[in-house]
């Protein structure tokens, strides 16, 4: 090919640039755009946009895509994100943690935040409200429907709730909350939303994820509005309202006063049944501070704001110098007279009991707050707790008289049985769900009567009914009702989706923090306190008859051993770690040593199988004493063999089951006691040291013994039995003391 002429390569170099020129002020095809017109490239659409027309000036987002206001023109277009996953939530009392992954499909983008929808619910199946609403209040807004902007409205108008949100209710950054101030025994729904900068274009609905919780038992919120009725020289009477938030049945008020001038030195305190309360013991003319709080089986709560009272002033002395004088030598002379008595008694060798250790029934120092160290009683006089005892139902002839009596009866269509997961010493043990008028299905469990059973087998099946439906406490299984008018016969419960604590436990092995396995113990412990204090008595406490709900809260149950085993021969437990003694089986590794040999069953009884319960916590279910057999493990628990402490479990628990297999009965700790050990142990996680360290620390031991309980104590006698001065009951006959009014009055003069 020849040499190309200069005037040749000139002209192809002009039409290069011509084209050139052309194609840059040429309109843009379709997929492409150029933001003005002119000379520039055209650029193709971003991800998610498009354009129809050639010569598009921009790309709009397809449809259900979005900019956001400050995006430019060449970026991507996004869509709102999908719901958070994997959400945990745990309940610690009245507050819960909830914990989420991120959003499967994020949109496209990385300014992600999340809110969180409170509701309240009223009972099971009950409507749910905003959490700033009265309990069950009405609405509560459709979940998740129309768009994020009316979903934002709801987050703001909750935000005026007592609840409280850590670090914040919306626009959190982070995937948790905490949430605050809930009711205690009330069941929550919170809705998990993400969002990004485009969620508020989008018209549809807000996609979230649903957690369903329910709280637990908590201490009674302030006392408010503290008032005086009457005020004289020496007694204020004071009177109050019950706590916003009881969040359970109060059982006492603590009034706490002092004198406003000596504040740093001293206080006393003083118990009420009622919403009001008489100090006496005033001085004339001075001002006192008084404060209050409300106790229920969960523990105190806060002391209410100080009420400061001046008590009237001491009237003018009206005697003269001659009158003081014979009042002087006249309580002299009985100040005398009184010596005399005492030391010719003395001499007999009748010595008087200590009477404020009467006062001071069943209370222990070692578990006394700081705060109620000085403890003052009105008019001397001694006032037992009033007490509601559940009642035996096999002392009704008719079994069906005593379920129908204390049990909901439901119609056999409500329920509807979806698989066996067990059996039991009745027959199977079912999950179903129940329907009731105007209520959502709820998961329930059922055991059920086998056909061909016994009358004796029947009485006893409704028995355990019987006795279920008298509790109500948030750790007791309860019961939600029978079904006897038609076959097979159920006993129906709240269904508990983790099961038996003992299979719980196997099945995580190792995988919770100590204070998880106190809180589980509390749990337990405060469910006992609640059966005790009805005058129950449980005989086979368990883990494997305690039940985990998916929050993780014990439950006690399984009262089918519960009756009166040494008045029915014929009674058998027939798992197989029971042993056959005197005609009845008793599960021996857990069974107290006198309820073994003298079938001395009692709340210490029951103690004393709380102490292997908190064993088999620890040791995640392994079974107490090994492969001992049961006769030898009577020999040795009679010889004092106690079961070591697990690996890694703390000294105090240990201590703390120790104190529980304490041979004397009256030296075992009662549960209230238990769970106040528990409470502390909970507030202040550092003594839960590890084992070595623990040894080595001279500290006191963690539980002193406590003082008998004299509660059960109806006569002198019974009294004496149980502080030990029984060698004194001829002398207090012979003194005319028949009665305990006569034993309070003897320290009144």
């Amino acid at each position: 090919m020849g040499v190309q002429s200069p005037s040749l390569q000139s002209s192809l170099f002009t039409l290069f640039i011509l084209s050139f020129s052309l194609s840059l002020s040429a309109a843009c095809e379709m997929g492409f755009y150029k933001p003005v017109a002119g000379n520039g490239l055209c650029g193709k659409c971003p991800h998610h946009s498009h354009s129809e027309t050639r010569a598009a000036l921009s790309c709009p987002c397809d449809s259900n895509y979005y900019r956001a206001a400050d995006d430019p023109p060449a970026a991507p277009c996004s869509r709102p994100p999908s719901a958070p996953v994997n959400v945990i939530s745990s309940v610690n009392g009245t507050s819960v943690n909830l914990e989420w992954d991120r959003p499967q499909d994020t949109g496209g983008r990385s300014d992600l935040k999340y809110s969180v929808l409170c509701q309240k619910c009223s009972g099971e199946g009950g409507p749910c409200g905003d959490c700033a609403s009265s309990p069950g209040g009405a609405g509560g807004g459709k979940a998740g429907g129309g768009a994020s902007a009316s979903v934002g409205g709801m987050v703001e108008r909750l935000g005026t709730a007592a609840v409280r949100f850590v670090p914040r209710q919306t626009g959190l950054t982070e995937p948790w909350v905490t949430v605050l101030n809930l009711v205690a025994h009330t069941n929550y729904s919170f809705r998990l939303l993400a969002m990004n900068a485009v969620t508020h274009l989008s018209n549809e609905p807000s996609t979230y994820a649903l957690v369903n919780i329910t709280t637990n038992q908590a201490a009674p919120s302030e006392v408010m509005e503290i008032r005086q009725q009457n005020t004289s020289q020496n007694s204020v009477i004071l009177l109050w309202h019950e706590p916003n938030q009881p969040n359970g049945v109060i059982l006492e008020y603590d009034i706490k006063y002092y004198e406003k001038e000596n504040e740093a030195h001293s206080y006393s305190t003083l118990k009420s049944k009622n919403t009001s309360a008489r100090v006496s013991g005033l001085k004339p003319g001075t001002k006192y501070i008084f404060q209050v709080r409300a106790r229920t089986s969960a523990g105190c709560g806060d002391f209410s704001q100080n009420v400061e009272i001046q008590t009237g002033k001491a009237a003018p002395l009206r005697y003269n110098t001659m009158t003081i004088i014979w009042i002087c030598m006249a309580l002299v002379s009985g100040l005398v007279t009184f010596l005399a008595i005492f030391i010719c008694r003395k001499r007999q060798g009748y010595t008087l009991p200590h009477y404020p250790s009467l006062l001071h029934c069943g209370y222990s120092k070692a578990f006394q707050d700081s705060d109620e160290e000085k403890m003052h009683y009105q008019n001397g006089h001694v006032s037992f707790p009033d007490a509601r005892f559940y009642i035996d139902p096999h002392t009704y002839e008719d079994p069906c008289q005593a379920v129908h009596e204390f049990a909901r009866e439901i119609e056999a269509s409500r329920i509807k049985i979806e698989k066996i997961i067990g059996s039991g010493e009745f027959g199977e043990v079912c999950y179903g769900r129940m329907r009731l008028p105007g209520k959502r299905d709820i998961p329930v469990a059922l055991k059920t009567l086998k056909a061909g059973y016994t009358e004796k087998q029947k009485r006893d099946f409704l028995a355990e009914a019987s006795i279920m439906a008298q509790f109500d406490h948030p750790n007791v299984i309860r019961l939600e009702g029978v079904v006897t008018q038609s076959k097979p016969a159920m006993i129906i419960t709240e269904y508990m989706e983790n099961g038996s604590l003992d299979s719980f436990l196997r099945r995580h092995d190792g995988q919770f923090t100590v204070i998880q396995l106190v809180g589980l113990l509390r749990g337990i412990a405060a469910g006992m306190t609640y059966l005790s204090d009805l005058g129950y008595i449980h005989r086979d406490l368990a883990a494997r008859n305690i039940l985990v709900n998916s929050n993780l809260v014990c439950k006690v149950s399984d009262f089918g051993l519960s009756r009166v085993l040494e008045d029915d021969p014929d009674a058998a437990y027939t798992t197989s770690v029971s042993f056959h003694i005197e005609g009845g089986k008793i599960p021996i590794r857990w069974t107290a040593p006198e309820a073994i040999a003298f079938r001395k069953f009692s709340s210490s009884s029951d103690v004393w199988s709380y102490g292997v319960v908190m064993w088999e916590v620890t040791s995640y279910g392994e079974r107490p004493y090994w492969n001992l057999t049961n006769r030898d493990v009577i020999k040795s628990v009679e010889e004092g063999y106690r079961l070591p402490a697990p690996m890694g479990c703390p000294g105090p628990l240990h201590t703390l089951m120790l104190d529980c297999w304490q041979k004397d009965r009256n030296e075992r700790p009662r549960f209230c006691q238990i769970v106040t050990v528990l409470d502390k142990l909970i507030r202040n996680p550092e003594n839960l040291k590890s084992m070595d360290t623990l040894c080595s620390l001279n500290s006191p031991p963690l539980m002193e013994r406590a003082i008998p309980d004299f509660s059960s104590c109806n006569s002198v006698n019974d009294w004496l039995d149980t502080i030990k001065m029984s060698r004194y009951k001829d002398h207090f006959a012979a003194g005319g003391y028949q009665t305990l009014g006569h034993v309070i009055s003897m320290n009144q003069g």
